[in-house]
């Protein structure tokens, strides 16, 4: 995996993580259309990151494997 890979990656899952604590914290104030909006956003951003993940995984050959 390349750097940029990684650097991507990381970024895909950081999104995903702000954006479930910003879905939680929205919910505790009571604004649940945000929350939805968010969490929305936070599974969009997870299944990026998964698919970009598998991807990567494709392009591994057998013996970088662990």
């Amino acid at each position: 995996m390349t750097q940029s890979e990684l650097t991507h990656l990381a970024e895909l899952h950081s999104r995903a993580a702000y954006a479930h604590i910003a879905a939680a914290h929205e919910h505790s104030t009571g604004d649940h259309a945000s929350v939805q909006q968010l969490a929305k956003k936070a599974l969009g951003d997870s299944v990026e990151a998964v698919k970009y993940s598998e991807g990567i995984a494709k392009d591994t050959p057998r013996s970088m494997e662990v």
